[in-house]
């Protein structure tokens, strides 16, 4: 074959990439593959050349992404009817309208689950002692087995572990509280999160048809909610709140490991991280991410009133003035 025929038929190899087209091998010679893709061109039937047209055009000229295809899922349009129906049905400026759809759905679907976890780890906190009396007894009988079996240091290291892990197991089970069920809040509150925020970019796009009302439905200083905040003061308050519950959660513990104290200040970090990221996106979305912060740090002090953990026979704390102690030990950490 010479040069010129190979060339060329590399330019129609590239063409019928660029194409978007698949052929399948053919037994042709070499001769009449130019001929034969001439006189018999493989086409789309219209209505799949026209659908395929509409989802390329409607994407800006290119596949869609997981982004794209997570904002067009069930999920995403469920969420987005669910604050649409709250709109309307009471009838509340959508500002107003969000805060109560935030509030409404975290009291009923993570509130429950917040004060589960509470009573898990309650329960994976009181079983430390007895862990740590299970450890020193094990570890005395690996020694005396490693001793008699000649045992070198690290299978004695090996067994130890591996005996222990079995016995906390053992423990957990008989408990009913698996450290895995504490996580729970967080693989509900997770997806709900973002769910909800997809649907206020897809109600907040220019292709939506409630967009004209999202735009007139914000107050104060963010009267469109289709916009980013130019203020910056939604994304500033997002980021305080949530530093705020950052800092809540480390003055639970006094003698913290350094693995606590890096995963504190990833979580000052991320705090951070999200001011920028909320002053790029819909009001709508940000004036959500700011309530959900708020409803969450409102969650966390009810959940330590002595009267509401005998409601819901939550685990007692030793001091019934919860809320004086925090103030105690914020001044005693921030004025060293």
């Amino acid at each position: 074959m010479s040069a010129e025929r190979r060339a060329s038929r590399k330019w129609e190899a590239a063409m019928l990439v660029l194409a978007g087209l698949r052929f399948p091998r053919l037994p042709l010679r070499a001769s009449r593959c130019s001929a034969f893709f001439k006189k018999s061109p493989l086409r789309l039937p219209p209505a799949a050349r026209s659908s395929s047209l509409r989802r390329h055009l409607s994407s800006g000229g290119v596949d869609p992404g997981w982004y794209e295809q997570a904002a067009r899922s069930a999920p995403v349009h469920l969420a987005e009817d669910l604050l649409v129906q709250v709109q309307q049905t009471t009838g509340l400026p959508w500002w107003l309208s969000i805060a109560v759809s935030t509030l409404s759905v975290r009291t009923l679907v993570t509130l429950p689950l917040a004060a589960y976890q509470m009573r898990v780890l309650a329960k994976v906190e009181a079983l430390q002692t007895e862990i740590a009396a299970l450890a020193k007894r094990l570890r005395y009988e690996v020694s005396l087995r490693a001793s008699e079996r000649g045992w070198t240091d690290k299978q004695r290291s090996f067994q130890f572990r591996k005996n222990l892990r079995r016995l906390v197991s053992q423990l957990y089970v008989r408990d009913n509280c698996h450290p895995f069920k504490a996580s729970l809040l967080v693989w509900v509150q997770l997806p709900l999160w973002i769910g909800l925020s997809l649907a206020l970019r897809n109600l907040s796009a220019p292709h939506s048809a409630l967009k004209a009302s999202l735009a007139t439905g914000g107050a104060l200083w963010f009267p469109d909610l289709t916009s980013p905040d130019s203020t910056w003061l939604l994304p500033l308050a997002l980021g305080l709140t949530n530093l705020l519950i950052v800092e809540l959660f480390s003055l639970q513990r006094s003698n913290v490991s350094s693995a606590h104290k890096a995963v504190t200040n990833a979580m000052r970090g991320l705090s951070l991280l999200m001011i920028p990221i909320a002053a790029g996106v819909p009001s709508a979305m940000a004036l959500y991410w700011w309530c959900s912060s708020l409803v969450g740090l409102g969650h966390n002090l009810l959940l330590r009133a002595p009267a509401l953990c005998k409601i819901l026979k939550l685990p007692t704390r030793p001091s019934n003035t919860p809320y004086k102690d925090l103030m105690d030990a914020a001044v005693r950490k921030y004025r060293k």
